[in-house]
């Protein structure tokens, strides 16, 4: 189970944290993407964190910008956002992959569908100009 949480309302310029708390599954061999879907696009991807090696992987679109992270201990990812714009409005999902069995660079390289059985909530967040 994934609960993303952290949206908000927010100026262009601004930041959020999003997190996404994992329950069910063990914390040790995972890969967990964030994802977004703007009103009347189709979702992509934005960001992918894998256990194996740390390694994080970025969409163009927000590279430089947003910083994937992840605690253990929390079982938890984040994903740190920095310096919005008004086209980063969208709802964000985490999703996970335990077992670390799709490569993270899917993510990000890839259109829908993705292959991923877990799934968030997702939050909303959206910058204002």
């Amino acid at each position: 189970q994934l609960q993303a949480s952290g949206g908000g309302l927010v100026q262009a310029g601004g930041s959020l944290r999003l997190s996404c708390a994992a329950s069910g599954f063990t914390f040790d061999d995972y890969a967990i993407g964030w994802f977004r879907q703007a009103p009347g696009k189709e979702r992509e991807g934005v960001s992918c964190i894998s256990s194996s090696d740390g390694s994080t992987y970025y969409a163009d679109s927000v590279n430089g910008r947003f910083t994937i992270s992840s605690d253990n201990a929390k079982k938890t990812v984040y994903l740190q956002m920095n310096s919005l714009k008004p086209e980063d409005t969208a709802v964000y999902y985490c999703a996970a992959d335990p077992g670390n069995f799709i490569p993270c660079i899917v993510v990000v390289t890839t259109a829908p569908p993705y292959p991923y059985d877990y799934w968030g909530q997702g939050t909303e967040v959206t910058v204002s100009s």
